[in-house]
């Protein structure tokens, strides 16, 4: 049995459970929906798209601006993302460089499905059939009448103008990827026909919801065609495509785009370390460190079916050849760009997530450990706990400064806390970071600090260890740690965190996730064929009117590069 069939084994298996569930009393609560909104794409996902609609040869030679982090998450930002002048720039800037790439001798032909009666020309019928093609996948439905000719005759002006069928192809496409309709996920609507007065989702509207939460790109043609169809109204049809959608190798990519986020490892991009501390730890290091995570949360939670908490203590991982030197494995170690499975022996301190590389030094400053900011990162990433930030006139001297009666990062922060302004935020964080004192700040064992033994006892909520081992443990039995996995998980694919009337069914997850053996897959299955994901309620703003006016700016920018 493969990989693939063996997922769909579990998958059916884990669709049987749920309807015994349900048959048990075990039905999802109504819960309310909020107002339809706009989500700009992230990086990953426009890249995604690219790849997806044109293959992965059409390469995104850049990225937009980034998304601020809200409640813990960018896909919570991208709801209030904003395009400013300068990032309007950049995206056309992305979009010239794609369409370009798109129409060239090199590509044209197998993915323009049309010739044109001639090259030096416009060609309606062929321009058409092109537009029509991509802008479904482009826009996650067909192309309205409006909105196929104003890209027609955007096709059609550069054509004549530059008396270059394919140019004019170029620009038409530039000016539909520089619309909200295609940088927005959109939450388009229609009257609900089961409640009079209400509304509802598209079927389209439902899909981009679906396939951004399980593949992290646009809906695939596939998932289309269902919501043409209807099917995607109604319960069996649904469950289908969440079915095949979790079948897929992509519901892997999927995984990793919610963990990435939830992680917070859109911070690897700017980690820097001292290199001459830090010898050892390269750009592939960093690289690497991220992928390891990712790629030890996948097996586990998905290839695997695994508990979720036993991410904080298991042994098992896989390392690369960057990798082993950082940890020090022997002469088995993988060379060049290999990953190979790895488990560490019963003894080494390392156990779980938390002693991994990946989190180890992006909690950590440039030229050492930090147990506040690893007390921190546990705190509001794994915990969902907020903790304040520090007051503007902190003096960090005592804690910096290593003398002969201060050693030790748990000497100093003893020092550092007897500032009034400190002791409460410091009480939150530091006995948790100094459990991986032994870990410093690029992810490396080590027993002494400045010659003096290290104690890597602490206290997790009341939860007292002795060293990082401990402390996964302790996280493995914190009921925060699955409440937050849940809450954070439900905001990703709702776009927003939970409102009043949404409380109940986050209670509902987090009963089932506990009732279904803390699988991550299962959770996903729920939230993605739940009511609530797809519920709305009345829009407090039109946004038909800013999609237009963008939409406007959009193609008259894009013939401004061709106009006389």
């Amino acid at each position: 049995m493969n990989a693939k069939t063996k997922r769909i084994a579990v998958l059916s298996a884990l669709a049987a459970l749920s309807a015994l569930l349900s048959s048990c009393g075990d039905v999802e609560p109504k819960s309310t929906g909020s107002p339809p909104a706009m989500r700009r794409l992230t990086n990953d996902q426009y890249r995604n798209i690219i790849a997806d609609v044109f293959g992965p040869q059409i390469v995104v030679a850049g990225q937009a601006d980034p998304l601020l982090r809200t409640d813990g998450l960018l896909a919570v930002g991208a709801r209030s993302a904003r395009i400013t002048p300068s990032g309007f720039e950049k995206f056309y800037g992305l979009a010239r460089s794609i369409s370009q790439l798109v129409v060239n001798e090199d590509n044209r032909d197998h993915l323009i499905p049309c010739q044109p009666a001639s090259a030096k020309g416009a060609d309606d019928a062929c321009a058409q059939q092109f537009i029509a093609k991509v802008g479904r996948l482009l826009y996650r439905r067909p192309l309205l009448p409006g909105e196929l000719d104003t890209a027609m005759k955007s096709a059609g002006l550069a054509a004549q103008t530059t008396g270059n069928f394919y140019r004019g192809l170029s620009v038409a496409l530039s000016g539909m990827m520089t619309t909200p309709q295609f940088l927005f996920v959109v939450d388009e609507t229609e009257p609900d026909p089961d409640q009079r007065g209400h509304i509802r989702l598209t079927a389209y509207a439902k899909a981009s919801r679906l396939s951004f939460l399980l593949w992290n790109t646009t809906p695939h043609e596939a998932l289309l065609t269902a919501a043409e169809k209807g099917l995607l109204h109604t319960t069996e049809g649904l469950s289908a495509q969440v079915d095949a959608m979790m079948a897929s190798p992509r519901f892997e990519a999927g995984v990793r785009a919610f963990l990435d986020d939830f992680l917070r490892f859109d911070q690897f991009e700017t980690l820097e370390k001292d290199s001459v501390i830090y010898p050892a730890f390269t750009v592939k290091v960093v690289e690497d460190a991220r992928e390891q995570v990712l790629r030890t949360a996948v097996d586990h939670l998905v290839d695997r079916q695994r508990d979720y908490r036993d991410l904080f203590t298991t042994r098992q991982t896989f390392i690369s050849g960057a990798l082993a030197r950082i940890y020090r494995v022997p002469t088995t170690k993988p060379s060049g760009n290999a990953w190979v499975p790895y488990e560490f022996a019963p003894d080494d301190p390392r156990v779980g997530l938390l002693t991994q590389v990946g989190f180890a030094a992006l909690a950590s400053h440039p030229g050492r450990s930090s147990p506040t900011l690893r007390g921190r990162a546990i705190r509001e990433a794994l915990l969902c706990q907020k903790v304040p930030d520090p007051p503007g006139n902190v003096d960090f001297s005592l804690f910096e400064a290593a003398d002969s009666n201060n050693k030790t990062a748990r000497e100093r922060l003893t020092a550092h806390r007897t500032a009034p302004a400190c002791a409460g935020c410091h009480k939150l964080t530091d006995p948790i970071g100094l459990g991986l004192e032994n870990l410093d700040g690029v992810g490396q064992l080590r027993a002494t600090e400045n010659g003096a033994m290290i104690d890597a006892s602490g206290d997790l909520d009341g939860i007292t260890f002795n060293d990082a081992a401990g402390l996964g443990k302790a996280m493995r039995e914190n009921p925060a740690t699955t409440s937050c996995l849940v809450d954070r998980l439900t905001a990703y694919a709702l776009g927003r965190s939970a409102t009043a009337g949404q409380i109940v069914f986050l209670d509902y997850l987090k009963a089932t996730f506990v009732k279904n053996g803390y699988r991550l897959p299962d959770l996903m299955r729920r939230i993605a064929t739940s009511e609530a994901l797809y519920a709305v309620s009345a829009p407090e703003v039109d946004v038909k009117p800013v999609q237009s006016a963008a939409a406007a700016v959009a193609t008259g920018a894009a013939l401004q590069e061709v106009s006389p």
